[in-house]
């Protein structure tokens, strides 16, 4: 494809209106993959599509930028900054939109790479491309969000590069976004530090700035906001993303309110917040810290399994999903895990759902609904491995044929979800006790013929039957 693209560049070069030209080119380099680009576009000859930008023909700017956006993945970051550095500034600078998201686009995509390096963060902060992002950070919301994102990633690569960014002054005024009057302003910030908050760098600096209080106190005035729904659900994952980097126990202790309002969010059933709440839930539940954390809590936990029981039983199917997705985890608890106390947990959980949670959840799987049925199956596979559920597998009438019938649930994802669950219950030293010899040795063979095995029938023709 390299020859085509030359040739393409030539008539480019020659014409005085290469708009097809340009069309031709932008479907020639969107069908090459980008590591065969590479040779096809190196040297200076990328220059013309960034000069044909210098233009008022709207159709040419987006097809140049499309050319640009997916031939600028080709080149490694150094060879991006050292090249083309002029050409990514002047698109700051550009009245068009589009070719600014392009220059800060690749911004993102080289300084990040190059910010762990003294050169890279030169070429950022020791250059008039910072006054750049600072000015062209007023032209729109989203090119505002772009400079951000790009603030973010280079925080996050080493805390020599957050102190470049903090010294810049950008990630105060980004901060400073989060209590805005513009609550979708305020989400988007919201998104950002989180992102930020993802490196250990990242969370220290924002403690020493007090953000977690301030996120806090805003989880505790959004009770009395009416527009709190679009960024409460930000809050609350902020949170649960830094318990699980850090300690479930400690960020649970240290702001009581980010669990309050989960289990609140979780009981009213909200479709805007409520799977936020189930989703945290899980990512809590799914750690033995969590789980902890979970247990203290006594009464007010047990109510919200209840109401997830509830939801699981008559709710919306996509809502019925995501509570059985958040089962799945709070349940789970791999054999290097189990004590008797965590093993007596899990079996309390799951008996809180129903007064034969096993009938409950295998009868989900026999609706027409194959994210259900799959879903319950992630029940019984997160639940396996533990002995107390083995011994109601074993008790319940018909359920290990069921697991081992290969008709029902004929989907590949189905089957996969099916072998799973024949997995976790061999993964146990208990089963073969629990199960008895017999169906220990045919859970083994349908594990040892892999998910999707089928059964040889071999038929007989009579001679003169119909």
């Amino acid at each position: 494809m390299a020859a085509p693209i030359e040739s393409l560049l030539n008539e480019i070069c020659e014409s005085e209106d290469p708009i097809e030209e340009l069309k031709s080119l932008r479907t020639a380099v969107l069908a090459t993959p980008v590591s065969g680009l590479r040779q096809a576009v190196s040297g200076a000859r990328l220059e013309i599509i960034f000069g044909l930008l210098n233009t008022n023909d709207k159709e040419q700017i987006e097809v140049c930028v499309e050319i640009l956006s997916r031939v600028l993945q080709a080149l490694e970051p150094v060879q991006l900054s050292q090249n083309y550095k002029t050409a990514l500034q002047s698109g700051l600078n550009h009245p068009n939109d589009s070719v600014k998201l392009l220059a800060l686009t690749q911004a993102i995509a080289a300084l990040s790479k190059l910010s762990n390096t003294k050169a890279g963060l030169d070429v950022l902060f020791h250059s008039d491309l910072l006054n750049k992002l600072k000015d062209v950070m007023l032209t729109s919301d989203i090119i505002r969000y772009r400079v951000y994102e790009l603030i973010v990633e280079v925080s996050r690569v080493s805390p020599v590069s957050l102190g470049y960014c903090a010294n810049s002054g950008l990630i105060s005024q980004m901060l400073e976004e989060l209590t805005g009057d513009d609550v979708l302003v305020r989400a988007t910030a919201i998104e950002m530090v989180t992102n930020l908050a993802q490196s250990q760098h990242g969370r220290q600096y924002l403690a020493q700035q007090g953000i977690m209080d301030k996120i806090s106190n805003m989880i505790i005035a959004a009770e009395s906001d009416p527009f709190s729904s679009l960024y409460l659900p930000g809050l609350v994952k902020f949170f649960g993303s830094l318990a699980i980097m850090d300690s479930p126990q400690q960020v649970c202790e240290k702001y009581p309110v980010f669990l309050e309002v989960v289990f609140s969010m979780a009981m009213n059933l909200d479709p805007t917040l409520t799977p936020v709440a189930l989703d945290t839930l899980g990512v809590l539940g799914n750690t033995v810290e969590g789980k902890q954390v979970l247990q203290k809590t006594g009464e007010k936990f047990t109510s919200v399994l209840k109401r997830i029981s509830k939801v699981v039983a008559d709710g919306a199917t996509e809502l019925r999903v995501r509570c059985l997705e958040a089962l799945a985890h709070l349940l789970t608890l791999p054999v290097e895990q189990q004590t008797d106390d965590l093993l007596l947990l899990t079996e309390s959980w799951f008996n809180c759902l129903s007064s034969q949670p096993m009938l409950m959840i295998r009868n989900i799987s026999t609706q027409p609904f194959p994210e259900l049925y799959c879903c319950a199956l992630r029940i019984f596979t997160a639940i396996g491995c533990q002995p107390w559920a083995q011994q109601l597998m074993m008790d319940t009438p018909g359920f290990v044929e069921w697991l081992m019938d290969r008709s029902v649930g004929t989907g590949k994802e189905a089957k996969d979800c099916k072998f799973e669950v024949v997995g976790a219950l061999l993964s146990s030293s208990s089963a073969r006790e629990i199960f008895g010899g017999h169906n220990y040795l045919k859970l083994k063979t349908y594990l040892n013929e892999g998910p999707y095995y089928v059964n040889a029938v071999s038929s007989v023709i009579t001679e003169g039957a119909d």
